[in-house]
This record gives structure tokens, C-alpha cells and sequence, in this order.
């Protein structure tokens, strides 16, 4: 009898282990339709990590799917939407580099000016993120210049014109302040030679004329010294 039940008990557990697998399986191996439509949902309502999670699955499991250049694209945009810039920029570049020719590239590279353009800091800070931004619109205003993100871009690179310019003319009145006039002139003359007028030409030209000003009477006086 014991033999009997075991024997029993042991078919149970079989078959519920055979419908478990079963039920995951079928839960996992979505077919490629239900995740964009799962991936669209959760990006949609804002829930982008588990967007993430289901546009990279439909990648991995259906590259050749017709609907695994979206996810690729949707990706990236919900690595953006969560501010993670990094995974971001890398997501579009993978999709620039993946489909050189698609459509949306115009796009893809003004997302990737953006994801630096995003992290520009105040004028006294490092201004690596303006250049990378200033990069990346330049980019894409030179290959798509009829493209209506290009139009967005050249705003944009208006904005990194200034955060750099500023942080130039900021180093340039400490210096100043400082009295190290000829340091303070290189940087004022930075701001005339490298970028266009975004409002502080006029006062690097007076600082210019400043520091030329100090500059020759500093040269002056320490002629006099020697003689």
C-alpha cells in the first residue's frame, strides 16, 4: 500500500512539475506581436524598466522580426527617459551603427545631442557635456541639414555656444581678479576667436583692452626696474 501511494504521489508530482514548465515556457517565449505590444504599453505608462526588459527580449529571441528595429529604438529611448544617459548614448550609437540608413537616424543623432546636452553644467564647471553636445548637433546639421531636428539642434548648439563661452569668460575675470592679465587675455580672446557672439563679445573686447592695457604697463615698469 505504501509502494501504491508513493507511486502515486510521485505521478503527482511529475505532472505538476510538466505543467509548471509548461506555464513558464509559455509565459517566457512570447511571440514577437505581445512583447511590442507589452513593450509599447509599460513605455507609454512611464514604466520603462520593464519596457526595457521587453523590447530587449523581442531583440534577442526575433532579430529578424519586423518589429526588432523599433525595439532596439524604443531601448534607447527608454534609457533616455530614465535619465540613464550612458546606456542611452551607447543604445543609439549601437542603432546608428546597426542601420547606417534607416530613417530615423536624423533622430538618433539628436537624441545623442541631447543625452549630453542634458548634462551641461553651470558655467564654473567641467564643460566636457557641451562639447560632446556641440559635436553631436554639428553631426547631424551637417548630414541632414533639411531635417526638422536639425532646426531643433542649431537652438541647442546656440546654448552650448554660451555654457562654453561663459565658462571661458568665467576663468577669464578670475584671472583677472587675480592679476594674471596674460592668462586672462587668452581666454578673453578665446571667447572673440572660437565662438560666435552670444551676448559677451562686447565685454571680452573691453576686458581685451584691459588686459593690454596692464600688460604693457607691467612690461613697462619692469623695463625701468632693470635700467
Amino acid at each position: 500500500m505504501n509502494r501504491k501511494l508513493r507511486q502515486v504521489a510521485w505521478i503527482i508530482v511529475v505532472l505538476m512539475s510538466l505543467n509548471a514548465c509548461a506555464w513558464f515556457q509559455s509565459q517566457e517565449e512570447k511571440p514577437a506581436d505581445q512583447l511590442i505590444r507589452d513593450g509599447m504599453d509599460n513605455y507609454n505608462d512611464g514604466k520603462y524598466t520593464q519596457a526595457i526588459e521587453d523590447f530587449e527580449k523581442l531583440r534577442d529571441w526575433y532579430p529578424f522580426s519586423k518589429y526588432a528595429i523599433l525595439a532596439e529604438l524604443k531601448v534607447a529611448d527608454a534609457y533616455y527617459n530614465l535619465k540613464k544617459y550612458e546606456d542611452a548614448v551607447f543604445a543609439y550609437d549601437q542603432f546608428e551603427k546597426l542601420h547606417p540608413r534607416n530613417d530615423a537616424i536624423p533622430y538618433v543623432l539628436y537624441r545623442i545631442g541631447r543625452c549630453y546636452f542634458n548634462q551641461i553644467d553651470t558655467v564654473d564647471r567641467d564643460q566636457t557635456a557641451a562639447w560632446k553636445a556641440l559635436d553631436g548637433f554639428d553631426r547631424l546639421t551637417t548630414l541632414f541639414p533639411d531635417s526638422s531636428y536639425a532646426r531643433l539642434a542649431e537652438g541647442h548648439m546656440v546654448d552650448c555656444y554660451k555654457s562654453l563661452a561663459g565658462h571661458d569668460y568665467y576663468v577669464g575675470v578670475y584671472y583677472y581678479r587675480s592679476r594674471h592679465y596674460k592668462a586672462a587675455l587668452e581666454r578673453f580672446k578665446s571667447i572673440i576667436i572660437n565662438y560666435p557672439d552670444v551676448g559677451i563679445h562686447k565685454d571680452a573686447m573691453n576686458y581685451i583692452a584691459n588686459c593690454e592695457a596692464l600688460i604693457s604697463q607691467m612690461e613697462a615698469g619692469e623695463d625701468t626696474d632693470r635700467n
